[in-house]
């Protein structure tokens, strides 16, 4: 058991801002948050003077576990299971050591990330807590096919949920639309599955009490997604052969209907934008500002653990891409709290994590400085819990490559 104090503690909600906070912590669980006394005196203290105490950061959107090389003809990599769960394992911890303390992995094969996500519970590995989507559900040889989880009528659509659900899947991920990212799969803007289909992925996962992330580029995918009810989609890049072409009439409709977004945005962009052209990624960050203006519900999540472009986005490049969100107009509190209460909401976890409040795990980071007035403050982390446990790991490193 012990108290928290901070100069500023966050819970997560929008403009609510403790000046001289303090949190009680007793185990994995948040006892109460208020003013600095109103914890008792039971107890060890840490008072961090100058620092921001707030929710440990979400990542709606990663990849620990793709293979360095797949084959586009076998759908093999290189690398064992066996060893691509070791790699998975440094990846959590390099999330952690970016103050992500929940990361939803969006694709993995072979069910590791739910023996992952079971470690990092155990306390065998150092990580956030991982909610594990499995084998995407993918059209034979579409995208990410490779991952184990092709179906291409409601039959096998409904066999490859339920058989990721009895896995230990905690959200189904599909993919509505192909990608450019896997040799001979439809391309982006191409739509894999329609409606009825993506409908079957939503009445599986509900039976069980989960939620659906689907990716989605095309228009009509992005459509058939909010028709069919999914939780979130991913990217939501409205991509057309020509380019990024946003659809006022359709952005509305994704507010309308409450669905989240997850753009997936990153740090990496300046990068790619240097190495391969402005004109396509500033078309697509324009995008996502119409939609924060058209009041759709974006989240925080970076589509880390891959190359984008031949630039690497790594997995403890979070904080980059939240900075990335205020090029575009965003405002420091309105990005904490996509990034923190908002995310756990569409990632199903929002009534056990993504802000302070009494009862809830003690996922929580304190940083040198305030996030209010500089995002790169985020940076600067002084303590990060994961279920009350310190799990710090800023002066760590290896030389494990983070990108496949």
């Amino acid at each position: 058991m012990w108290i928290i104090r901070a100069g500023k503690v966050l819970t997560g909600r929008p403009g609510e801002v403790i000046t001289d906070g303090e949190v009680r912590v007793d185990g994995a669980t948040i006892v109460s948050v208020g003013p600095r006394g109103s914890a008792g005196t039971d107890g060890d203290v840490l008072d961090l003077p100058g620092h921001t105490l707030l929710p440990g950061l979400v990542d709606a959107h990663v990849h620990l576990g793709f293979d360095a090389r797949v084959d586009p003809l076998t759908g093999r990599g290189p690398e064992s299971d066996h060893h691509l769960l070791l790699r998975m394992a440094e990846n959590a911890r390099k999330l952690v050591s970016a103050g992500v303390t929940t990361a939803r992995d969006l694709g993995s094969r072979s069910f590791l990330d739910v023996a992952l996500r079971d470690a990092v519970e155990e306390g065998l590995a150092v990580g956030p807590h991982i909610v594990a989507a499995t084998r995407p559900i993918t059209i034979t040889g579409g995208h990410c096919w490779y991952m184990g989880g092709e179906a291409d009528d409601e039959a096998a659509i409904r066999r490859v949920a339920r058989e990721n659900l009895r896995a230990g899947a905690d959200c189904l991920k599909v993919m509505a639309s192909g990608g450019l990212m896997t040799p001979g799969a439809p391309p982006s803007w191409i739509s894999q599955y329609g409606t009825e289909q993506l409908r079957v992925v939503v009445e599986e996962a509900a039976t069980r009490g989960k939620g659906v992330a689907a990716h989605a580029h095309g228009h009509d995918a992005i459509r058939s997604c909010v028709e069919a009810g999914v939780t979130t989609i991913e990217h939501c890049s409205f991509l057309a052969p020509s380019g990024h072409r946003f659809d006022p009439e359709l952005i509305g409709l994704i507010a309308e209907s409450g669905t989240y977004v997850c753009p997936t945005v990153h740090g990496s962009v300046e990068r790619i934008r240097a190495v391969h052209g402005a004109e396509i990624f500033d078309a697509w960050l324009s995008g996502v500002a119409t939609m924060r203006e058209a009041g759709v519900r974006l989240v925080a999540g970076t589509d880390a653990g891959f190359a984008v472009g031949g630039v690497a986005n790594r997995t403890d490049g979070y904080v980059g891409g939240l900075e990335t969100f205020a090029t575009v107009g965003y405002r420091n509190a309105e990005i904490i709290e996509l990034a923190t209460v908002r995310a756990a909401e569409a990632c199903g976890v929002g009534d056990v994590t993504g802000s302070l409040d009494p009862g809830k795990r003690a996922d929580l980071i304190a940083v040198a400085g305030d996030p209010l007035e500089r995002l790169a403050d985020l940076r600067e982390l002084r303590l990060v819990l994961v279920s009350g446990r310190s799990v710090g790991q800023t002066a760590v490193d290896t030389v494990a490559d983070s990108v496949g």
